[in-house]
């Protein structure tokens, strides 16, 4: 398993970190994912572009971050 972070925007408030903590926790692959205002730092076996056209999808942007290299 490897660990993701991804920088996100456009989260405003505790219902819209809910909304993409809810989108990664339905992802096949994803282990665990926490996720705050600014960033979500995801462990599991799923590629990073899985993850943030699911992000996307759901409204809001993600990047990869540039420190998630592991």
């Amino acid at each position: 398993m490897k660990e993701i972070v991804l920088t996100l925007s456009d989260l405003s408030c505790q219902h819209c970190v809910k909304s993409v903590q809810k989108t990664l926790d339905n992802i096949v692959g994803v282990h665990s994912a926490e996720v705050s205002l600014d960033k979500a730092v995801v462990v599991g076996d799923v590629e990073p572009q899985v993850l943030i056209n699911a992000i996307v999808e759901a409204g809001y942007q993600a990047h990869l971050a540039d420190h998630s290299a592991k």
